[in-house]
Protein backbone atom coordinates (compact mmCIF):
# COMPACT_ATOMS: atom_id res chain seq x y z
CA UNK A 1 0.00 0.00 0.00
CA UNK A 2 1.11 3.60 -0.76
CA UNK A 3 -0.09 7.20 0.41
CA UNK A 4 0.25 9.92 -1.31
CA UNK A 5 -0.49 13.75 -0.31
CA UNK A 6 0.49 16.56 -2.47
CA UNK A 7 0.12 20.61 -1.77
CA UNK A 8 0.58 23.87 -3.21
CA UNK A 9 2.89 26.52 -1.91
CA UNK A 10 3.51 29.87 -2.31
CA UNK A 11 7.04 30.91 -4.64
CA UNK A 12 8.60 32.40 -1.54
CA UNK A 13 11.50 31.41 0.81
CA UNK A 14 9.13 30.89 4.07
CA UNK A 15 7.39 27.98 1.58
CA UNK A 16 10.59 25.73 2.17
CA UNK A 17 10.39 25.31 5.81
CA UNK A 18 6.75 24.98 5.56
CA UNK A 19 7.40 22.32 2.94
CA UNK A 20 9.69 20.73 5.15
CA UNK A 21 7.12 20.75 8.28
CA UNK A 22 4.31 19.14 6.20
CA UNK A 23 5.85 16.56 4.86
CA UNK A 24 7.72 15.47 7.89
CA UNK A 25 4.15 15.63 9.32
CA UNK A 26 2.79 13.48 6.05
CA UNK A 27 5.08 11.13 6.70
CA UNK A 28 5.11 11.18 10.69
CA UNK A 29 1.11 10.61 10.06
CA UNK A 30 1.87 7.23 8.24
CA UNK A 31 4.41 5.31 10.64
CA UNK A 32 7.73 6.90 10.22
CA UNK A 33 9.41 7.62 13.83
CA UNK A 34 11.37 10.40 13.94
CA UNK A 35 14.42 8.22 13.91
CA UNK A 36 13.63 6.12 10.72
CA UNK A 37 16.29 7.10 8.28
CA UNK A 38 13.55 7.58 4.88
CA UNK A 39 11.92 10.17 7.15
CA UNK A 40 15.04 12.28 7.35
CA UNK A 41 16.72 11.54 4.42
CA UNK A 42 13.49 12.73 2.97
CA UNK A 43 13.13 15.81 4.42
CA UNK A 44 16.23 17.34 3.31
CA UNK A 45 15.74 16.46 -0.37
CA UNK A 46 12.36 18.48 0.34
CA UNK A 47 13.88 21.47 1.32
CA UNK A 48 16.79 21.18 -1.07
CA UNK A 49 14.20 20.92 -4.69
CA UNK A 50 11.23 23.91 -2.61
CA UNK A 51 14.71 25.71 -2.50
CA UNK A 52 15.60 25.89 -5.82
CA UNK A 53 12.40 26.59 -6.89
CA UNK A 54 11.85 29.67 -4.99
CA UNK A 55 15.46 31.04 -5.86
CA UNK A 56 15.61 29.72 -9.53
CA UNK A 57 11.75 29.27 -11.20
CA UNK A 58 10.14 31.23 -13.65
CA UNK A 59 9.60 34.82 -12.03
CA UNK A 60 6.26 35.18 -13.27
CA UNK A 61 4.90 31.87 -11.35
CA UNK A 62 3.11 32.35 -8.08
CA UNK A 63 2.97 28.61 -6.67
CA UNK A 64 4.13 25.04 -6.97
CA UNK A 65 4.03 22.23 -5.78
CA UNK A 66 4.96 19.14 -3.82
CA UNK A 67 4.17 15.73 -3.50
CA UNK A 68 5.32 12.78 -1.18
CA UNK A 69 4.55 9.17 -1.55
CA UNK A 70 4.98 6.56 1.26
CA UNK A 71 5.70 3.30 -0.68
CA UNK A 72 4.55 -0.15 1.09
CA UNK A 73 8.55 -1.14 1.40
CA UNK A 74 9.06 2.37 3.75
CA UNK A 75 10.62 4.66 0.54
CA UNK A 76 9.15 7.71 0.00
CA UNK A 77 9.17 9.20 -3.70
CA UNK A 78 8.99 12.80 -3.89
CA UNK A 79 8.19 15.38 -6.20
CA UNK A 80 8.55 18.85 -6.56
CA UNK A 81 6.39 20.37 -9.60
CA UNK A 82 6.94 24.48 -11.34
CA UNK A 83 6.25 25.83 -14.71
CA UNK A 84 10.40 25.61 -15.32
CA UNK A 85 10.86 24.43 -18.78
CA UNK A 86 15.04 24.29 -17.82
CA UNK A 87 16.28 20.62 -16.32
CA UNK A 88 18.37 21.35 -13.35
CA UNK A 89 21.93 20.70 -13.45
CA UNK A 90 24.21 19.59 -10.32
CA UNK A 91 27.26 21.99 -10.68
CA UNK A 92 30.58 22.08 -9.03
CA UNK A 93 31.33 24.97 -6.87
CA UNK A 94 34.17 26.24 -4.96
CA UNK A 95 34.84 25.98 -1.18
CA UNK A 96 34.07 29.45 -0.44
CA UNK A 97 30.64 29.23 -2.37
CA UNK A 98 27.62 29.68 0.26
CA UNK A 99 25.20 27.65 -2.14
CA UNK A 100 25.33 25.57 -5.50
CA UNK A 101 25.41 22.06 -3.59
CA UNK A 102 21.37 21.19 -3.49
CA UNK A 103 21.48 18.93 -5.78
CA UNK A 104 24.59 17.22 -4.87
CA UNK A 105 22.76 16.20 -1.64
CA UNK A 106 19.92 14.93 -3.74
CA UNK A 107 21.98 12.55 -5.71
CA UNK A 108 23.74 11.38 -2.03
CA UNK A 109 20.88 10.76 -0.38
CA UNK A 110 18.42 9.65 -2.54
CA UNK A 111 18.54 6.36 -4.74
CA UNK A 112 17.17 7.80 -7.75
CA UNK A 113 16.73 11.70 -9.02
CA UNK A 114 15.03 13.10 -12.47
CA UNK A 115 13.09 15.02 -14.04
CA UNK A 116 9.95 14.42 -15.73
CA UNK A 117 9.15 17.19 -18.29
CA UNK A 118 4.98 17.91 -17.78
CA UNK A 119 5.29 19.44 -21.94
CA UNK A 120 4.21 23.71 -21.90
CA UNK A 121 2.93 22.91 -18.20
CA UNK A 122 6.63 22.79 -16.80
CA UNK A 123 8.47 20.10 -15.43
CA UNK A 124 8.21 17.53 -12.19
CA UNK A 125 12.23 17.04 -10.18
CA UNK A 126 11.82 13.88 -8.58
CA UNK A 127 13.70 12.10 -6.21
CA UNK A 128 13.28 8.24 -4.29
CA UNK A 129 14.68 8.24 -1.22
CA UNK A 130 15.12 4.56 0.30
CA UNK A 131 14.16 2.92 3.23
CA UNK A 132 16.99 1.75 5.37
CA UNK A 133 17.93 -1.83 4.77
Amino acid sequence: MSRRNSFRLPRHPASVGLARRRVRDHLTDWGHGPDDRALTDTVLPVSELATNVVRHGPLQEREFEVAVTALADGSCLIEVSDEGQEEPRSRLVGESEESGRGLRLVENLAAAWGVWSRGHHGRTVWALVLAAA
